[in-house]
């Protein structure tokens, strides 16, 4: 019997919530012995035996199962014991550190926290050409046929000047209305410059841009407490290519919310420590028109130079010319086999005063293994959310770069 199991043996009971449509006949007493019910429930897993455990012995278990359980899929267990009551889950959250310390993805909001700060995190993403949607998993064997363990969806949505890619927390539903939708990669008309949203609150005072996009409710929203906000974090630019698809691509990340010292040794960059749900424009509301400003202000762009003074800028490192293999390289230490153009390397660029040291630091890295396989490997001071963002963008068609 696996750990969760006997957890939930133990406490006799599993909670599950549905979303769905009241029926009409439902009377108002049902729905008072359904809520009085949920109370019931909610009251048993505060009061629950495993929540009188005395505190020393239950911190000692939990640390001695979250220190035994080191990779997916045993590492569940950790996430089951922080599902018990409130106590054990308070608990198992000072204990699970974040990855920058860890190295560990444990929990969904480790999505949005920094990587390792001296390793590459190696993830992997996966195309579905038929439906147009991305998959990133943690981690992926070769040899295997395991994908690893699912960490975010992007789903590809084409408009008359723009294309959206919706990055959401569920493997089958990657839509705005859905509640674990996180945030998006928009790009302009040719595909040079993509801005990366995200779905919640800042967490350094950055303002929410509202466009059209956010006034909209989808018809799928079935809570207010969807996100519905647009917060500009990451502005990638993609310049002119002299060589086209026979050239490398030059591209450059503008990091909103990363001071450009948290590549240093000792810097730091913010940690997001839970989701806080926006609850901006949360009523429906459908504009009859639009007009030419509004369309103009949806359009991402490149904060300029006097703009991001203290921002970290990453660039792609520049590879050089192989005579035997007449081909552009780059050395990805083996995580790379197919020669592709999407393929990059993001270094610090020398720009607000960093050192030579830090630009030598690969923080993002991204290539091609299989037809539609492609190894992400990313660290401090960017998250898997971001990093994933930055590589749905290397997807995309750039009509006036190659």
């Amino acid at each position: 019997m696996s750990f969760r199991s006997m957890i939930l043996d133990r406490k006799g009971f599993e909670v599950k919530f549905s979303y769905g449509t009241r029926s009409k006949s439902e009377s108002k007493s049902d729905t008072t012995i359904k809520e009085s019910s949920l109370m019931v429930v909610d009251d048993g897993l505060k009061q629950s035996c495993w929540a009188n455990m005395p505190p020393e012995l239950l911190r000692d278990v939990l640390m001695r199962i979250e220190a035994s359980e080191h990779n997916w899929p045993a590492r569940k267990h950790v996430v089951a014991c922080a599902g018990v009551c409130r106590s054990w889950r308070d608990i198992m959250e000072e204990i699970v550190k974040p990855p920058q310390i860890s190295t560990k993805l444990t929990f969904p909001i480790s999505l949005k926290q920094p990587g390792p700060r001296d390793s590459l995190l190696q993830c992997c993403i996966k195309r579905n050409r038929s439906n147009q949607t991305y998959y990133l998993f943690l981690g992926l064997n070769q040899a295997s046929t395991d994908d690893g363990k699912f960490l975010l969806a992007a789903r590809k949505c084409r408009h008359a000047t723009h294309t959206d890619y919706i990055i959401s927390l569920n493997h089958d539903d990657v839509s705005r209305g859905s509640s674990t939708y996180i945030g998006k990669l928009r790009s302009n008309f040719l595909g040079t410059k993509f801005t990366v949203y995200d779905a919640h609150p800042p967490i350094c005072g950055a303002k929410v841009t509202k466009s059209r996009s956010t006034r909209l409710v989808s018809l799928k929203q079935v809570s207010p407490r969807v996100p519905a906000g647009n917060l500009p974090i990451v502005h990638v630019s993609y310049d002119l290519n002299v060589l086209g698809s026979r050239g490398p691509r030059i591209m450059q990340c503008v990091m909103d919310a990363i001071p450009a010292s948290a590549v240093e040794p000792g810097g730091s960059a913010p940690t997001q420590t839970q989701f806080l749900h926006s609850r901006i424009d949360a009523s429906p509301s459908i504009p009859f028109f639009r007009s030419k400003s509004t369309r103009m202000e949806n359009l991402p762009s490149v904060p300029s130079t006097c703009q991001n003074e203290g921002m970290l800028v990453l660039k792609n490192k520049s590879p050089r010319w192989h005579e035997q293999l007449q081909c552009w390289c780059l050395n990805f230490n083996g995580r790379v086999t197919v020669a592709s153009v999407k393929n990059f390397q993001l270094v610090a660029s020398p720009r607000n005063g960093v050192s030579e040291q830090a630009q030598e630091n690969v923080v993002l890295q991204f290539g091609k293994v299989g037809k539609d396989v492609f190894t992400m490997d990313y660290q401090y001071p960017i998250s898997a959310f971001e990093a994933f963002a930055i590589c749905l963008s290397s997807f995309d068609t750039k009509i006036a770069c190659e």
